[in-house]
């Protein structure tokens, strides 16, 4: 018997679960996500990787960029839009690994990364997490 498996999830597939994860954020969070981007790339770049002292890149499944907004000032100016970088092909090893489901895995991420966003604490982007499923 010859078993058929598809293809693993597209970058456009892991664009559409993290969008569905931001639309599940409640307020008073949501109103304060305007004009952050989502991005898929496949691995973190070296610049990256060397940046946060990861030596192995698939460690890494996602990233914020951008200031906290607990340190934004209108003083600021020159920054980047806020973005959000999700690591496809480390995501797909972690979601083979642990059998997690896959929305589940990137939902996780995207909160972690959006907790960033609002310099919450590690309990405080778990409280978000457990609100946003």
């Amino acid at each position: 018997m010859t078993r058929r498996f598809g293809p693993p999830p597209s970058a456009a597939e892991f664009e559409a679960l993290a969008h569905a994860a931001f639309a599940r954020i409640p307020q008073p969070f949501a109103r304060h996500l305007e004009g952050i981007t989502v991005h898929i790339e496949e691995f973190a770049d070296a610049e990256v990787l060397h940046d946060m002292g990861i030596e192995d890149a698939w460690e890494l499944t996602g990233l914020y960029h951008g200031r906290p907004m607990d340190s934004e000032s209108i003083w600021l100016s020159g920054d980047l839009p806020p973005r959000i970088m999700l690591y496809r092909q480390p995501l797909l090893a972690e979601w083979c690994e642990t059998g997690v489901d896959l929305e589940d895995l990137v939902t996780h991420v995207v909160i972690h990364e959006v907790g960033h966003h609002f310099g919450l604490s590690d309990d405080d982007m778990h409280a978000l997490e457990e609100q946003v499923r």
